[in-house]
């Protein structure tokens, strides 16, 4: 069972979210052989106040 965990700043919508989830779903099916069923994909999205570029949060970067 190949778990893929993607980590996104906060601000995708949900039809974004699905697209990322289809998309490495097939990837692992190819890469790995792995049946369709068994895949899983979790996102976890981080606050942009959480996520710091360069030592400033990607908020205050208008990220």
């Amino acid at each position: 069972m190949p778990l893929a965990e993607i980590t996104m700043m906060e601000g995708r919508t949900e039809d974004q979210k699905r697209a990322v989830i289809a998309k490495v779903t097939q990837a692992l099916v190819e890469a790995v052989g792995a049946p369709v069923e068994t895949v899983r994909v979790v996102i976890r999205e981080v606050p942009k106040t959480n996520w710091g570029i360069g030592g400033v949060s990607a908020k205050d970067l208008g990220r």
